[in-house]
């Protein structure tokens, strides 16, 4: 990397709600060696650019840019930077979804059909496909495969499928890979299904839905999905792929298409933080969090519906991952960890939540080192070490 930019804010102890000494000198020696790791693996790997911030009792207390967000134009990450959530986008959908069953308008055990008919015509060996219930897509154990659209091979070709009538077409030859309820298998295509039941239930488009019922309510005024608009445009990053030690630039700016609702979400780090902010609760704001969704409901989605611990692609990418409704669980000594990855288009993000320690971190990259993959190996790559490592900042929170 031609420049190495690193701009950082640590609030001083005095601003944070009355911690215990003891507790904050544990917070802030493990951010030190956070920080140290961070900067290594970033040196190490070739990332571009990454950004990380941690939000304590309702306030960001961490807020680090590295790198740069235009490799080109050597334009350095800052606050401002637009990262893309990929698929932390899902966590959304799974609260629009909650917010529609706090208002009556659906149950979580409804069959996906009563909403989206077209599914009826899947194949699906294990009997009738009304078996299938919007639970079951929240937890992604639904029975559907991983990729929306399988059958891209070549660039010129649309990044995602334009709209619902391709996906709905192709629905003749989806099949269900097994009994639903009965495993887990991330699927893409299963919250593609919960954006059309958001879509029809409130008569407007995904994207408009979570900006009235979300966005806005939450202050995230620069977030918005897919296309990036004109104002925005110079804070948009750029996003890579190392491949055989060379950086290769993604397309830029792509448009997510009919599976917005699976990862379409484009936002800075402030904004996400407010996000995040809201999730882990604050009693002094809670009633206007309460008109966005009740602590008890998302509480409800941190309940654990099925073991996860096949996929090593999210969560903490373990043997005891545990999948929600929307979001993934895992347990460690002392900590309890709530959260979601992301990766798409050469951008890598993790959402990680401590809510007995009222704290959380957001971590972007926008450079994949190495391509996923659903094995152990896939906690070994500079991104996975990077976000496993902020672990310890939630576990020095919780030592006695």
């Amino acid at each position: 990397m031609s420049r190495w930019l690193a701009t950082t804010l640590l609030l001083t102890a005095s601003q944070v709600a009355s911690p215990a000494a003891a507790d904050e000198r544990a917070f802030e020696a493990a951010l030190s060696d956070f920080r140290n790791l961070h900067r290594a693996e970033m040196r190490r790997s070739g990332i571009v650019g990454s950004s990380l911030y941690v939000v304590r009792d309702g306030s960001t207390v961490v807020a680090d840019h590295l790198g740069e967000q235009d490799a080109e134009a050597h334009v350095p990450v800052d606050a401002q930077t637009i990262y893309h959530w990929a698929s932390i986008t899902k966590t959304m959908t799974g609260i629009a979804i909650m917010q529609l069953r706090d208002r009556g308008l659906l149950t979580l055990d409804d069959p996906i059909v009563r909403y989206v008919p077209e599914l009826a015509g899947v194949h699906n060996p294990f009997g009738d496909t009304s078996a299938i219930t919007l639970r079951h897509l929240m937890s992604h154990s639904a029975g559907f495969g991983g990729a929306t659209w399988p059958w891209r091979d070549h660039d010129w070709q649309p990044f995602e499928p334009k709209g619902w009538p391709q996906l709905a077409a192709m629905l003749p030859y989806t099949e269900v890979k097994f009994r639903p309820g009965t495993r887990f298998s991330y699927s893409n295509p299963g919250i593609v299904y919960l954006g059309q039941v958001i879509e029809r239930l409130s008569g407007e488009d995904f994207e408009v839905y979570v900006d009235k019922n979300i966005l806005k309510p939450l202050g995230m005024h620069a977030s918005y999905f897919d296309r990036t608009p004109p104002y925005l445009l110079r804070h948009r990053s750029h996003s890579y792929y190392i491949r055989k030690g060379k950086h290769v630039a993604a397309p830029f700016d792509v448009d997510t298409g009919v599976t917005v609702s699976n990862g379409g979400l484009n936002a800075p780090m402030p904004d996400m933080a407010k996000y995040m902010a809201f999730l882990l609760g604050d009693p002094g704001r809670q009633p206007e969090y309460d008109l966005v969704l009740k602590q008890s409901s998302l509480a409800e989605m941190w309940g654990p519906q099925i073991a996860a611990g096949d996929d090593f692609t999210q969560g903490r990418m373990a043997e005891t991952t545990q999948s929600g409704l929307s979001f993934f669980i895992d347990r460690g000594t002392a900590v309890r960890f709530v959260g979601h990855n992301g990766d798409q288009n050469g951008f890598r993000a993790y959402l990680s939540l401590c809510p007995d320690q009222r704290a959380g971190s957001l971590l972007a990259f926008n450079t994949e080192t190495r391509g996923v993959q659903n094995s152990a190996a896939n906690r070994t790559t500079a991104e996975s070490r990077i976000a496993l490592a902020t672990d310890s900042l939630c576990e020095a929170l919780a030592k006695p």
